[in-house]
């Protein structure tokens, strides 16, 4: 491995640690009995809710994702309603890359468009996720991009569940990239 890997690695693994304990301390960790999006039912909770709530972890998960993204070919910063628009709200003003919101569904109202911002078939997207688990909710949100000619290489995940994402997002053309796994956080 090259220095300059190396370095990039120890860093990486020290964002994470500095990520895990942020997210311990903010309370994102909660334990009990939960019903997750996916259906699945789960003794653990990660609420990055709330840590898109609380300013220094958001700051700290904006920056994380940042430095990731400078080894992505990507123009636009994406999220979906609505635990991934803080987190590309907030990764648009660390890059300075356009921000794309993409909704859940067409309101009937008002522009009657699926996305807040502009979005040309050249665009290259990362999508912000909250938490991943099986992938199927921002696998939509891709095909729905997609559906414009633009293209969505990449989903950076705050934390992965480690439940399918990796597999599904794949077989979709697109690399998930998790800032942590619940693996890591739940040591």
């Amino acid at each position: 491995m090259s220095k300059t890997n190396l370095e990039t690695g120890n860093n990486i693994e020290n964002q994470k640690q500095e990520l895990i304990a942020a997210l311990k301390a903010c309370g994102a960790v909660r334990y009990g009995d939960f019903t997750l999006a996916s259906g699945k039912k789960s003794k653990y909770y990660i609420d990055i809710k709330k840590a898109s709530t609380d300013p220094k972890t958001l700051k700290l998960i904006a920056r994380q994702a940042a430095f990731r993204i400078k080894q992505m070919d990507v123009n636009i910063i994406a999220g979906v309603e609505l635990g991934g628009v803080p987190l590309a709200t907030a990764v648009s003003m660390e890059t300075e890359l356009p921000l794309l919101i993409v909704r859940k569904s067409i309101k009937d109202y008002g522009t009657k468009s699926r996305f807040v911002g502009d979005i040309r078939p050249e665009d290259r997207l990362v999508m912000l996720e909250d938490v991943t688990t099986s992938g199927g909710s921002v696998r939509n949100a891709i095909e729905v991009v997609r559906e414009t000619g633009a293209s969505v290489k990449y989903v950076i995940s705050v934390v992965d569940r480690e439940e399918g994402a990796i597999e599904n997002l794949k077989e979709a053309g697109t690399e998930l990239v998790p800032l942590v796994s619940a693996r890591d956080l739940l040591k």
